[in-house]
């Protein structure tokens, strides 16, 4: 499971095949059944991908539109299989409270969206391991980097059984 605000899906970026634009290609090469959520940014060659791959993508303004319903959390969680590894950007967050970090995105998800989706998906599937990326620290504002930290702890919990 990919939370972010970006696909991550280029086969490419800035010559690079291993950049941070890349990652979730590289997953691909390995497997197909992908499932992302919070998606607010994404080149043509990425939407593409996503079509012809069956990659399950739940963008942001779709469910902010309610395309998935009240319990769109649900619906991200029934794509999943009984295992499953989770991915999370900390761009995926709004970045009204999550600034540090390299490429933010407007409209992301707040703290109590994130910690419910977070707690359902640990009751509901096995979560066999997870990273958080992308969080970049500055020397003047701490606050991120505290947020980033309560997240670990919550997944954590929601996770580890």
């Amino acid at each position: 499971m990919h939370f972010d605000a970006h696909s991550d899906l280029r086969n490419e970026y800035e010559n690079s095949k291993y950049s941070h634009a890349c990652f979730m290609s590289r997953v691909a090469e390995f497997t197909k059944d992908i499932t992302q959520v919070g998606i607010r940014a994404q080149c043509i060659e990425e939407n593409k991908f996503i079509k012809e791959n069956n990659i399950k993508t739940f963008y942001a303004f779709e469910i902010r539109n309610g395309k998935y319903g009240s319990h769109w959390e649900d619906k991200i969680i029934n794509t999943l299989k009984k295992n499953v590894y989770v991915t999370f950007d900390v761009d995926y967050l709004d970045p009204s409270i999550m600034p540090s970090t390299g490429t933010p995105e407007p409209d992301g998800f707040l703290w109590s969206e994130t910690v419910k989706l977070l707690r359902k998906l640990g009751e509901k599937k096995n979560v066999v391991g997870f990273d958080v990326v992308e969080l970049a620290p500055r020397k003047d504002f701490a606050f991120p980097d505290f947020l980033t930290a309560k997240l670990i702890y919550k997944m954590l919990n929601y996770f580890v059984k």
